[in-house]
């Protein structure tokens, strides 16, 4: 190896993505078996763990925050997992339940998606921050909604039942097997019970690893902003951003 080249070990210092070097025949050597099997749990106990709610709410309460608690109609883990569709359902009772709490500005919702890991590790601290910021531009926000069994379409519902004029959904995201504790954020703006993807703008790799939560709490800050000067999202906001045509971004 020549002077100044990386070595294996400074390589992988670089990255959480998985190498090997060097000729292993069949098998990978057994610390990077090992190493697998480990992030593969970690990914599975992130997937199908129930979300601590009770733990979200104290957190909650810490923070100084309000907040209503709903399940979709998926019910539980298992229903979710195999039926997405219900994920993104809020059943009727629970619309009730936020029945009053609006009509607000933004809904902020904490959802478990596909990693409880995340939202127990980084969904209160950025639902806090983000609060915070939003609070300061004078934007009205209602309760916190967490929400179990949720995909990203059930903030949609969830924001209709409150009379919220643009919602943000945080929530973990599928793990990979480098990293089971990455929260993600979806906010759209105008949410209608038939939102395309294509309408929201996403924040991804939320974690201490990744994008930290001031940062994440900053850019969702400034998005929502920019929705709202807009008065749209996705892929149209970002066409508006990029042409510098977003009136006050500049």
């Amino acid at each position: 190896m020549s002077d100044g080249a990386l070595t294996p070990a400074a390589i992988r210092a670089l990255t959480e993505a998985r190498l090997t070097f060097g000729a292993r025949g069949r098998a990978l050597e057994t610390a990077r078996t090992l190493d697998f099997a480990l992030d593969h749990a970690r990914a599975r106990e992130a997937v199908l763990a129930d979300v601590d709610i009770a733990a979200l709410q104290a957190a909650l309460d810490r923070a100084g925050l309000a907040h209503r608690a709903v399940t979709s109609a998926a019910g539980d883990r298992q229903t979710f997992v195999q039926r997405p569709d219900l994920g993104r359902q809020l059943p009727e009772a629970d619309a009730a339940t936020l029945a009053g709490t609006g009509p607000v500005d933004v809904a902020l919702v904490l959802g478990d998606g596909l990693s409880a890991t995340a939202v127990a590790l980084n969904g209160v601290a950025f639902v806090a921050a983000l609060a915070d910021r939003l609070a300061a531009q004078g934007l009205s926000l209602g309760p916190v909604v967490l929400a179990r069994q949720a995909r990203v379409a059930l903030g949609d519902k969830i924001a209709l039942a409150m009379g919220a004029g643009t919602v943000v959904m945080a929530l973990g995201e599928r793990p990979g097997l480098s990293a089971a504790d990455s929260l993600g954020v979806y906010i759209t703006h105008a949410p209608r019970p038939d939102t395309p993807d294509s309408a929201r703008n996403c924040l991804s790799n939320i974690r201490e690893a990744g994008t930290p939560v001031p940062e994440a709490a900053r850019q969702a800050e400034r998005l929502i902003l920019a929705m709202r000067r807009a008065g749209q999202s996705g892929v149209a906001l970002s066409r508006l951003i990029a042409a510098g045509a977003l009136p006050g971004s500049g």
